[in-house]
């Protein structure tokens, strides 16, 4: 009785009676985050291809979910890898260190993979939001990571997942990395009898999935003379060429609803990470005037299992339970363009005979030398210990090849790694965000828009384009309110808005703000 008065009594003060405290629930984290990352996805083609959509996928996600429309990477140049890296660490390469799918090793000057020949996040250098659940939960959270490309599986997941599966180029059959677990999952050998691309009569061909996707044309503007198309994959590129068709989509979604299932994903107090890679590009990497059929079907195919997904997840977990977030990778195959015939300033800039250019102009000033060692990309790496033994400061070094470049034909601007370093300012700061002391060069070349880059020795080409390429961040489910907000932000803030729904630490090196 006394304790019951003193209950009374506690309650009163507070303003407060038991029937408020029955109708204000507790609200617990989600159960589970399915993290949803669509490679290349386009606002403008999301946006075309809307009369073909069903009511329960992009449709139900934009208009029932918290959706940011005007949404960016705050770095450049941007690829698969580093926007992987920089959605599941909150931070660009400038901390995480993935600054592309390849990128130049300073002592052996050979290229190296962003997750090594053994599928690992060794690469990665700071923390994502998936160590950091496992971190705060001791170990009980489980983390999954799928995606047709082993190096967006591993990073989407981090350093401490518990498992990642990609699709085998050479076998068609889901695999795993051993970093994670010196044995693969059970079950996923029945998965890979049953629904793998390499036992699946489906993927032998791709055909449109409604006769409007292989007939309706967005592209008004184009005469339309592509006719609808019938691939069939074959040959000891057909799995590589699959994962790049709006067919891989539908064993993606198996893959992640088969996790859910036999890893008990969602099911008790302790949130659990599931980290999904779709792919919206192009087929083969092509132009998009040479497969715009073939983009839309990939587009309905994507929707039917989006849809897919969240229905079957929502029915098994409940859709209060669940959280959706939903963004792109930031970046599309670029255009092949005829600039020339048009009458467009355009040109190619070669930067291995920059590099020779620049050997002889420093020859001249300090005795021949090689002092350019290498190029890779857009980047020149300059030999730092024949500087140092001539006595060359590589400031110095740095400051003349600027001014050298500066005066050739295509070159928008010269960057030196200390200038980005060091000085940082508007017009600096998406090059220096995606620039690395230790795994970029010391120059790095901005070429004019419409001119492409071209290496000679080993044949890589980059047309430049400094358009902006829009895309939607979406949060879907777990009591989320439907809004559309057109403020522009930037990609690294929804690690942190992720770790604050979920109550843990944001990742150990992301400073940005949470977007609500």
């Amino acid at each position: 009785m006394r304790n019951r008065y003193l209950y009374i009594t506690l309650l009163a003060v507070l303003g407060l009676t038991p029937d408020t405290l029955a109708q204000n629930k507790i609200q617990y984290s989600p159960r589970l985050v399915v993290s949803i990352t669509i490679d290349q996805l386009r606002t403008d083609y999301l946006e075309a291809f809307a009369p073909l959509y069903s009511d329960g996928g992009f449709k139900r996600l934009l208009q029932q979910g918290l959706v940011f429309y005007n949404a960016s990477y705050p770095f450049a140049p941007i690829d698969r890898a580093s926007a992987a890296a920089t959605l599941a660490t909150g931070v660009t390469p400038y901390y995480h260190s993935i600054v592309g799918e390849k990128w130049l090793n300073r002592e052996t000057l050979r290229p190296v993979y962003c997750v090594g020949d053994g599928a690992t996040p060794d690469e990665l250098s700071t923390s994502t939001l998936a160590d950091e659940l496992k971190v705060s939960t001791e170990g009980k959270s489980k983390v999954m990571s799928i995606s047709p490309f082993v190096d967006a599986a591993v990073l989407q997941a981090g350093h401490a997942a518990n498992q990642v599966f990609w699709i085998d180029d050479e076998s068609g059959l889901w695999i795993t990395s051993q970093y994670y677990s010196n044995k693969e999952a059970v079950w996923l050998q029945n998965f890979n009898d049953l629904q793998s691309p390499a036992n699946d009569q489906k993927a032998t061909h791709w055909e449109p999935v409604i006769e409007l996707s292989g007939t309706f044309n967005y592209f008004q503007h184009r005469e339309n003379s592509q006719k609808p198309f019938k691939h069939k994959f074959s040959g000891s590129h057909r799995y590589s060429e699959l994962k790049t068709s709006g067919l891989v989509n539908s064993y993606i979604t198996s893959l992640a609803l088969q996790c859910i299932t036999q890893e008990a994903m969602g099911f008790d107090r302790v949130t659990d990470f599931l980290a999904v890679n779709y792919y919206a590009g192009t087929f083969n990497h092509k132009a998009m005037s040479e497969c715009q059929f073939e983009l839309q079907d990939t587009y309905v195919r994507l929707d039917c299992e989006l849809a897919r997904l969240v229905a079957n997840v929502q029915a098994r977990i409940g859709a209060d339970n669940v959280l959706f977030v939903i963004t792109s990778t930031g970046y599309s195959d670029v255009e092949s363009a005829d600039y020339e015939k048009y009458r467009i300033p355009t040109g190619t800039f070669y930067v291995n005979r920059t590099a020779n250019l620049l050997n002889m102009y420093f020859g001249a000033i300090w005795g021949q030398g090689r002092y350019v060692e290498a190029c890779f990309q857009n980047q020149l790496f300059l030999n730092h210990k024949l500087l140092e033994s001539k006595r060359i400061s590589l400031t110095d070094a740095c400051q003349r090849a600027q001014e050298f470049m500066a005066q050739l034909s295509g070159v928008r601007s010269v960057y030196s790694g200390l200038q980005l370093l060091t000085n940082i300012n508007e017009q600096t700061l998406k090059v220096r965000n995606g620039y690395n002391p230790i795994r970029c060069g010391d120059i790095v070349i901005e070429v004019s828009p419409g001119w492409r880059l071209y290496n000679e020795d080993n044949q890589d080409t980059q047309l430049s384009r400094a358009s902006f390429i829009q895309f939607p961040i979406i949060f879907y489910g777990a009591a989320t309110k439907a809004e559309r907000i057109n403020d522009r932000v930037t990609v690294d803030r929804i690690a942190p808005t992720i770790a604050k729904t979920i109550r843990i630490r944001a990742p150990n090196a992301c400073s940005a703000e949470p977007l609500f």
